[in-house]
């Protein structure tokens, strides 16, 4: 059943940033900057997680909302172009781990996520109008941190704060692509830092402490409109 609704958010991905490059295509713009939507659709996002030296299991995660975002575009003939842009992205991780205690076995699952604001900075090459690769970097900052706490598969705790420490404000990445003329793209994105922050204290104990934390994620329909 979460197979199916994977495919079909995906499917609903796919088919609104094809209509929306269909949308755009009908446009004329002699103007040497263009604005057009972009951003991330429907995300699906997995981590590599190590405590203590001892890999943690994830559970790849899957979001659509909210992924936002806006691009101004450079086109510098019909094969090179350049872009900037500003998102707004749900990331985060899924982890379980099992307790083993005197008297039971507790299964622990943590479901965290920020939403990040992000710059993007790239470079499109290919042919603008017909099928072209992209790639770049992106600086984001996270703006608001989010936790679930299950409990043999009962929640137990949920909390959010703004500007937490708990993860790494700044959250550097890369990423890379490619776009279609029907509107249909992929694209990929590494961030460069841990998503949790070691160094995150509360009360004196740091839960973080003596973990790495590395996420990217996948998603379809990533649109620059077309000339």
């Amino acid at each position: 059943m979460k197979t199916f609704i994977f495919a079909l958010a995906f499917a609903a991905s796919f088919s609104a940033f094809a209509q929306n490059s269909d949308d755009y295509s009908e446009k004329k713009n002699n103007s040497k900057v263009y604005y057009t939507k972009g951003g991330n659709a429907s995300l699906l996002s997995f981590a590599q997680v190590t405590r203590d030296g001892e890999e943690v299991s994830s559970i790849p995660r899957f979001t659509m909302f909210v992924n936002i975002g806006t691009n101004a575009n450079v086109d510098l003939g019909n094969h090179l172009g350049l872009f900037a842009g500003l998102n707004l992205t749900n990331i985060g991780m899924i982890t379980e781990e099992t307790i083993v205690g005197t008297v039971k076995t507790d299964v622990f699952k943590y479901k965290q996520r920020v939403y990040a604001l992000g710059v993007p900075v790239g470079i499109k090459i290919g042919d603008l109008r017909k099928f072209y690769v992209y790639g770049g970097a992106e600086a984001a900052y996270a703006i608001n941190f989010k936790q679930k706490t299950f409990i043999n598969g009962e929640k137990v705790d949920k909390f959010n704060e703004w500007f937490s420490n708990r993860s790494n404000p700044f959250m550097p990445a890369v990423f890379a692509g490619f776009q279609t003329k029907q509107g249909f793209g992929l694209k990929v994105q590494y961030y460069l830092t841990d998503f949790l922050n070691p160094d995150f204290s509360e009360n004196g104990v740091k839960p973080y402490a003596n973990t790495e934390s590395k996420i990217f994620f996948v998603t379809l329909g990533y649109n620059f409109g077309k000339k």
